[in-house]
């Protein structure tokens, strides 16, 4: 096995093992010592509003390290000392959005805000509850994020541009946004309208998938009781959050502001820091929202949307969501076969990302046969899923891809 390419493509452990001694321990030690904070401050021995955001964001600063140009390291965080400053200053023009466009969209940062939004409204506890099922069929609900790709090459695509709109099968708008912009700048307005547009069809769409693939009957089947689980304390929510972003941060730094942004989200829910609640669930989550689309109507010029390769980006759009959709309803009917009839595949639809949509859409299917029939607990957890595997995807896809040049 080649190490060195393990390395190049798990950055976060290449960089701890390529650094000195002394910054390999500096890096482990502040690591649980971030992880010490968010203890700390939930427990209230230290302030909660300050050591919550603090030891996650030390903790994933220091997991989420990267090799950069030249083979130095370094983090997508932030650089401290500011570099050309008159050419930053040229930038910042004094046209109406530019400085929005800035500092908010041209970086990826409306999609960790608007991730970040989406981390408050988590409760990851349904994941907990049954993690290997909520799992296994939210990887099965990435089948379009992955059978997309190899389409869009073989349609004259250029890896990066595939990638970018292979991700729209992720139903996570916030992914492809982040994918295009690194990977594909020149077709990042249309490939993300485009993500935008059709995340409406989940609505729509969708409810037909689930009536053409699954029978009224096993549709509307009601499920044995599920046997009682022990509930997951608000403690073990936070610590799985704190750990989760560790993990993806040190295996995927790449994509860690994007891994930081959620579990900072999930993190502030389950410490009970109901005034960060508010700024996240409430100006930050709707802010970051209103400017995202004002921002792509402004960035939707004539000579953008002509381009030739969107209908082709359109068709492959439509493609990547029905093959998920597709996707999760065979592996909700995996799950079914493997439990002799005693799960529904409605369930599967769940997993494609698009929190809660796609949860209440498989609700709404089964309640239109069963009104008695509550799947909503078992749909949250594959749906929460869903959010953290298209994450893992789009950090795959940024990681690798630009190696198959």
């Amino acid at each position: 096995m080649d190490f060195s390419l393990l390395g190049k493509i798990f950055q976060g452990f290449g960089t701890l093992f390529d650094s000195p001694m002394n910054i390999l321990i500096g890096r482990v030690v502040l690591i649980f010592l971030g992880m010490l904070l968010v203890y700390l401050g939930k427990k209230g021995v230290l302030e909660p509003l300050l050591m919550i955001p603090m030891g996650i964001g030390m903790t994933a600063v220091n997991a989420g390290v990267l090799f950069l140009d030249g083979g130095k390291h370094g983090t997508l965080f932030l650089d401290p000392l500011a570099s050309e400053p008159s050419h930053l200053m040229n930038i910042l023009q004094i046209d109406f959005l530019q400085p929005i466009y800035t500092f908010t969209f041209s970086n990826g940062l409306i999609a960790c805000l608007v991730f970040m939004g989406i981390g408050v409204l988590l409760d990851v506890g349904y994941l907990l509850a049954r993690p290997f099922l909520s799992m296994f069929l939210a990887l099965c609900a990435e089948f379009g994020t992955i059978a997309t790709f190899p389409i869009a090459v073989a349609c004259g695509l250029s890896y990066n541009d595939a990638a970018s709109i292979a991700m729209v099968g992720g139903a996570d708008g916030p992914m492809v946004l982040y994918t295009s912009l690194i990977l594909s700048k020149e077709l990042f307005v249309p490939i993300t309208v485009v993500a935008y547009l059709y995340l409406g069809l989940t609505y729509g769409g969708y409810p037909y998938l689930i009536k053409l693939l699954i029978p009224k009957k096993i549709r509307g089947m009601k499920m044995p009781p599920a046997k009682k689980m022990d509930k997951i304390t608000s403690g073990e929510k936070l610590a799985f959050s704190v750990i989760a972003s560790a993990v993806l941060c040190i295996l995927f730094p790449v994509a860690a502001p994007l891994f930081l942004s959620l579990f900072v989200g999930v993190a502030v829910r389950e410490a009970g820091i109901e005034t960060f609640i508010k700024l996240i669930d409430g100006p930050i989550l709707y802010g970051s929202t209103f400017f995202l689309g004002l921002l792509l109507g402004v960035l939707c010029e004539a000579n953008t949307i002509l381009n030739p390769k969107i209908l082709l980006i359109l068709i492959l759009g439509i493609t990547s969501l029905l093959l998920s959709g597709i996707g999760g309803i065979v592996g909700g009917y995996i799950v079914y076969f493997f439990t002799k009839g005693q799960f529904n595949p409605t369930i599967g639809i769940a997993a494609v990302s698009c929190v809660p949509t796609t949860a209440k859409v498989a609700q709404k299917s089964v309640s239109e046969v069963n009104p008695h029939e509550i799947i909503l607990p078992l749909a949250l957890g594959a749906n929460i899923s869903g959010v953290i595997t298209s994450a893992i995807l789009t950090a795959l896809y940024v990681t690798l891809v630009p190696m198959l040049k």
